[in-house]
């Protein structure tokens, strides 16, 4: 499995609730609709960064991922609340470890 981080930064407060709720509404269902696609998680860290997290089975749907978020961010004319590129990390999930589900 393969991770792609992007690290928003200067994130338009004012517009923070716009831009979660446009995720949330837009990009997410998006992703999930692309080859590959494990999980998709958006967190705000405050003081104007957000971060995505998105897990994909390959490095090119991992890759397709990042391509997809460009454009939409493009198209819903965010570039504004967004206005720094996001500082990209995409690689190898090589430790994973989940809570296991509590059987009834």
């Amino acid at each position: 499995m393969f991770a792609t981080i992007r690290r928003y930064e200067s994130v338009d407060a004012a517009r923070t609730s716009e831009l979660v709720k446009k995720v949330d509404e837009g990009l997410a269902p998006s992703l999930g609709e692309l080859p590959g696609f494990r999980g998709y998680y958006l967190v705000d860290a405050g003081d104007g960064v957000m971060t995505s997290i998105g897990l994909f089975d390959t490095p090119k749907q991992a890759d397709e991922s990042t391509d997809v978020a460009s454009r939409w961010i493009g198209a819903e004319q965010l570039h504004t609340a967004l206005p720094k590129a996001p500082k990209i990390t995409r690689g190898e999930i090589v430790v994973e470890k989940t809570a296991e589900a509590v059987k009834a």
